[in-house]
């Protein structure tokens, strides 16, 4: 009987320490957050999603925009961030560290969190099947659906794969506090001038 050599063993490769759970979880946290946030405040402004929900179809399905929880709606993504950031921690073999890792969350965030949703939402398979939204009915709302798992999955690849790069780290975090204060703040506004 003959043993093996150390030599034949293999060799753990070894672990990167941008590749941990903690920094994978938190950088998809801010940007998820961060990218909710413009892609919705520019499709709500280029849009008129306020006209847009006040619409028959849409009033029965969509909260009003002037809603306190639309308004705090960017506050609760940090939760959903998570979530991602999770997600993409199991993932991070075929995500980060790679050619194109991006391009695979993104088609992962298309196909799962788009078009295959358990639920019928709006833009999904089920969506179109369970509901009686009109196929393309808001202007603009696959631009805006597509582009924030673009952006959700381009940027925490850039950052967990340059993490040298101490002005994207300063960049995020700082844009990160300004979408979570702005709505913050119109919520502190609008319950001192005594608005719902």
């Amino acid at each position: 009987m003959t043993t093996a050599s150390s030599e034949s063993l293999p060799v753990a490769a070894p672990r990167d320490a941008n590749l941990t759970l903690g920094n994978i979880t938190l950088k998809t946290m801010v940007v998820h957050t961060l990218t909710y946030f413009l892609a919705g405040l520019v499709a709500f402004n280029l849009f008129d999603y306020t006209a847009r929900f006040a619409e028959p179809i849409y009033e029965v399905y969509m909260r009003p925009t002037n809603d306190p929880l639309v308004t705090a709606g960017v506050l609760f993504q940090p939760i959903r961030g998570i979530l991602f950031g999770l997600v993409f921690y199991l993932l991070r073999g075929s995500i980060f560290k790679r050619k194109n890792g991006w391009l695979v969350a993104w088609f992962m965030l298309v196909v799962v969190g788009i078009l295959s949703t358990f639920g019928p939402a709006p833009a999904s398979i089920e969506g179109l099947i369970y509901t009686k939204l009109p196929i393309g009915s808001l202007p603009g709302g696959m631009a805006e659906v597509l582009t924030q798992p673009f952006l959700l999955a381009s940027l925490p690849c850039y950052w967990v794969n340059h993490p040298g790069k101490r002005w994207v780290n300063v960049l995020l975090w700082i844009l990160f506090a300004i979408a979570l204060i702005l709505p913050a703040l119109g919520l502190l506004v609008a319950q001192s001038m005594g608005q719902p």
